[in-house]
């Protein structure tokens, strides 16, 4: 029987949250399709570097830039997430744009959540690559108001930004999902590229094997 949105809302647990002080959270955003050992290396070097609380994978509905051919349901892509991140305590799913559906724009998720939770300052993790563009970004302005953006660096990558950002070098591994879903398609080892529960999940369900 397919897991329905809802059902797999309830599976995931709700941490109380203290008012004492404010926690310093990670928000890692993408289409996770699927996640893979890169994903987690950032989040991992960007908790340990900037003293996160936490961090919270947040897979997309609907992604705003790719041909919609590409991208599995979110359910799927969800639980992929909650396989690669279990067994580290310092990370978690944040599941807001995927209830809602449809296409999202950062500022209205952050928006939300920054209501939702007072007592998170948030940082917001991007790919070095993505900073240029942040002068295209919906409300960028008023986006910077909720949160603090990180730049994941790559050895010679320019840091020149327009906007306040926070850089943070990480490992450059060559590791891409659409090279990874290209190697299932074809019948290749993604071993060592994503974690083995993703793996298990990937076979188990039978995705990517049209993804040509």
């Amino acid at each position: 029987m397919a897991t329905t949105l809802k059902q797999f809302v309830t599976q995931i647990q709700v941490e109380p949250e203290s008012a004492d002080k404010k926690k310093k959270i990670g928000i890692i955003g993408g289409t996770f399709n699927p996640p893979h050992v890169g994903h987690l290396i950032i989040a991992e070097q960007v908790a340990d570097k900037l003293g996160l609380d936490k961090v919270y994978f947040m897979p997309n509905a609907k992604p705003p830039h790719v041909d919609t051919k590409e991208a599995i349901d979110p359910i799927d892509r969800a639980r992929m997430v909650q396989a690669a991140i279990a067994g580290n305590s310092h990370f978690d799913i944040e599941l807001l744009e995927v209830q809602r559906g449809g296409k999202s724009y950062s500022y209205n998720t952050m928006l939300q959540l920054t209501i939702e939770h007072p007592n998170y300052d948030y940082y917001f993790i991007i790919g070095g690559d993505e900073v240029a563009y942040l002068n295209t970004w919906y409300r960028i302005d008023d986006l910077l108001k909720l949160v603090k953006f990180v730049g994941v660096n790559r050895p010679g990558q320019s840091r020149e930004a327009a906007y306040p950002v926070l850089w943070v070098d990480v490992p450059n591994l060559a590791i891409s999902s659409t090279d990874i879903r290209h190697r299932i398609a074809h019948h290749k080892s993604v071993r060592y590229l994503v974690p083995d529960l993703v793996a298990a999940y990937i076979v188990e369900n039978g995705l990517y094997l049209n993804d040509r």
